[in-house]
Protein backbone atom coordinates (compact mmCIF):
# COMPACT_ATOMS: atom_id res chain seq x y z
CA UNK A 1 0.00 0.00 0.00
CA UNK A 2 1.44 3.43 -1.08
CA UNK A 3 1.12 6.10 1.72
CA UNK A 4 0.67 9.47 1.65
CA UNK A 5 3.25 10.40 3.63
CA UNK A 6 5.67 12.69 4.08
CA UNK A 7 8.79 12.76 2.32
CA UNK A 8 11.42 12.53 4.92
CA UNK A 9 14.94 11.48 4.76
CA UNK A 10 18.01 11.32 6.57
CA UNK A 11 21.16 10.40 4.28
CA UNK A 12 24.15 8.73 5.40
CA UNK A 13 26.56 10.08 6.67
CA UNK A 14 30.11 9.77 4.49
CA UNK A 15 31.51 7.06 6.76
CA UNK A 16 28.42 5.01 7.02
CA UNK A 17 27.91 5.53 2.82
CA UNK A 18 31.56 4.58 2.12
CA UNK A 19 32.79 2.46 4.90
CA UNK A 20 30.23 1.00 6.91
CA UNK A 21 27.68 0.53 4.45
CA UNK A 22 30.38 -1.26 2.03
CA UNK A 23 31.83 -3.25 4.54
CA UNK A 24 28.10 -4.85 5.89
CA UNK A 25 27.31 -5.41 1.65
CA UNK A 26 31.09 -6.93 1.36
CA UNK A 27 30.42 -8.83 4.14
CA UNK A 28 26.99 -9.97 3.50
CA UNK A 29 27.65 -10.43 -0.31
CA UNK A 30 30.47 -12.88 1.27
CA UNK A 31 27.35 -14.80 3.13
CA UNK A 32 28.16 -13.45 6.55
CA UNK A 33 25.16 -11.85 7.97
CA UNK A 34 25.69 -9.07 10.29
CA UNK A 35 22.70 -8.80 12.76
CA UNK A 36 20.15 -9.93 10.12
CA UNK A 37 21.62 -7.84 7.00
CA UNK A 38 20.92 -8.56 3.65
CA UNK A 39 20.85 -6.87 0.60
CA UNK A 40 18.21 -5.42 -1.39
CA UNK A 41 18.46 -5.76 -4.76
CA UNK A 42 15.28 -3.64 -6.49
CA UNK A 43 15.16 -2.08 -10.24
CA UNK A 44 15.74 1.18 -10.28
CA UNK A 45 12.87 3.50 -10.96
CA UNK A 46 13.73 5.63 -13.59
CA UNK A 47 16.66 3.48 -15.25
CA UNK A 48 15.05 0.12 -14.54
CA UNK A 49 18.84 -1.04 -13.27
CA UNK A 50 19.83 -3.10 -10.20
CA UNK A 51 20.00 -1.38 -7.15
CA UNK A 52 22.16 -2.69 -4.17
CA UNK A 53 21.87 -1.55 -0.70
CA UNK A 54 22.31 -3.05 2.61
CA UNK A 55 18.95 -3.61 4.60
CA UNK A 56 18.11 -5.37 8.40
CA UNK A 57 15.91 -7.78 7.94
CA UNK A 58 13.65 -8.14 10.53
CA UNK A 59 11.52 -11.43 11.65
CA UNK A 60 8.74 -11.25 13.66
CA UNK A 61 5.68 -13.76 14.74
CA UNK A 62 6.85 -15.56 11.57
CA UNK A 63 7.11 -12.88 9.68
CA UNK A 64 9.68 -10.63 7.82
CA UNK A 65 9.77 -7.09 7.30
CA UNK A 66 12.27 -4.35 6.24
CA UNK A 67 11.42 -1.41 8.45
CA UNK A 68 13.38 2.32 6.40
CA UNK A 69 14.93 4.13 9.75
CA UNK A 70 15.84 6.89 8.28
CA UNK A 71 12.91 7.47 6.05
CA UNK A 72 11.70 7.85 2.62
CA UNK A 73 14.65 6.99 0.76
CA UNK A 74 15.93 5.53 -2.82
CA UNK A 75 15.18 2.32 -1.97
CA UNK A 76 11.86 2.96 -0.50
CA UNK A 77 11.23 4.85 -3.49
CA UNK A 78 12.28 2.27 -5.81
CA UNK A 79 10.30 -1.23 -3.98
CA UNK A 80 7.22 1.36 -4.15
CA UNK A 81 7.66 1.63 -7.97
CA UNK A 82 8.65 -1.93 -8.83
CA UNK A 83 4.85 -2.54 -7.14
CA UNK A 84 7.00 -4.28 -4.65
CA UNK A 85 9.39 -6.40 -6.63
CA UNK A 86 12.55 -7.14 -5.12
CA UNK A 87 15.56 -9.53 -4.16
CA UNK A 88 17.11 -10.14 -1.14
CA UNK A 89 20.68 -11.44 -1.14
CA UNK A 90 23.05 -13.47 1.45
CA UNK A 91 26.22 -15.05 -0.16
CA UNK A 92 25.27 -16.87 -3.38
CA UNK A 93 21.51 -17.55 -1.79
CA UNK A 94 19.24 -14.60 -3.76
CA UNK A 95 15.37 -15.06 -2.51
CA UNK A 96 12.85 -13.27 -4.27
CA UNK A 97 10.15 -11.36 -2.59
CA UNK A 98 7.03 -9.10 -2.91
CA UNK A 99 6.74 -6.35 -0.37
CA UNK A 100 3.31 -4.85 0.67
CA UNK A 101 3.66 -1.55 2.84
CA UNK A 102 2.07 -1.54 6.38
CA UNK A 103 -0.58 1.53 7.08
CA UNK A 104 0.61 3.55 9.89
CA UNK A 105 -1.67 1.86 12.24
CA UNK A 106 0.00 -1.71 11.78
CA UNK A 107 3.41 -0.53 12.35
CA UNK A 108 3.69 -0.18 16.24
CA UNK A 109 4.38 -3.76 16.85
CA UNK A 110 7.34 -4.12 14.16
CA UNK A 111 8.83 -0.72 14.89
CA UNK A 112 8.86 -1.77 18.57
CA UNK A 113 11.03 -4.94 17.97
CA UNK A 114 13.17 -3.31 14.90
CA UNK A 115 13.96 -0.50 17.72
CA UNK A 116 14.70 -3.65 20.11
CA UNK A 117 16.71 -4.95 17.77
CA UNK A 118 18.80 -2.47 16.55
CA UNK A 119 18.11 0.56 18.60
CA UNK A 120 22.16 1.28 18.87
CA UNK A 121 22.25 1.31 15.24
CA UNK A 122 18.95 3.07 14.13
CA UNK A 123 17.76 5.00 17.47
CA UNK A 124 19.17 8.76 16.52
CA UNK A 125 16.95 8.16 13.67
CA UNK A 126 13.33 7.92 15.73
CA UNK A 127 13.96 10.88 17.72
CA UNK A 128 13.21 10.02 21.16
CA UNK A 129 10.86 7.08 20.33
CA UNK A 130 12.13 3.81 21.85
CA UNK A 131 11.00 0.21 22.09
CA UNK A 132 9.41 0.98 25.55
CA UNK A 133 6.90 3.88 23.87
CA UNK A 134 3.35 3.76 23.42
CA UNK A 135 1.39 2.45 20.85
CA UNK A 136 0.44 5.95 20.13
CA UNK A 137 3.79 7.62 20.04
CA UNK A 138 4.90 4.30 18.03
CA UNK A 139 2.06 5.37 15.74
CA UNK A 140 2.95 9.00 15.63
CA UNK A 141 6.11 8.32 14.29
CA UNK A 142 5.27 5.94 11.88
CA UNK A 143 5.07 8.45 8.88
CA UNK A 144 8.75 9.14 8.58
CA UNK A 145 9.57 5.27 8.78
CA UNK A 146 8.48 3.16 5.79
CA UNK A 147 7.73 -0.53 6.66
CA UNK A 148 7.10 -3.33 4.38
CA UNK A 149 5.78 -7.03 5.01
CA UNK A 150 7.55 -9.11 2.90
CA UNK A 151 6.19 -12.12 1.30
CA UNK A 152 8.07 -15.10 -0.63
CA UNK A 153 7.56 -14.28 -5.03
CA UNK A 154 5.21 -16.76 -6.64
Amino acid sequence: MNQASPIRYRKPGWFTQHIFNKAVSLLTRAGVSVWGSRVLEVAGRNSGDPRRVPVNLLSLDDNQYLVSARGTGQWVRNVRAAGGQLDLLLGRTRQHWVATELTDDEKPPVLRAYLRRWRAEVGVFFEGVSADSSDDELRAAGPNHPVFLLRPAS
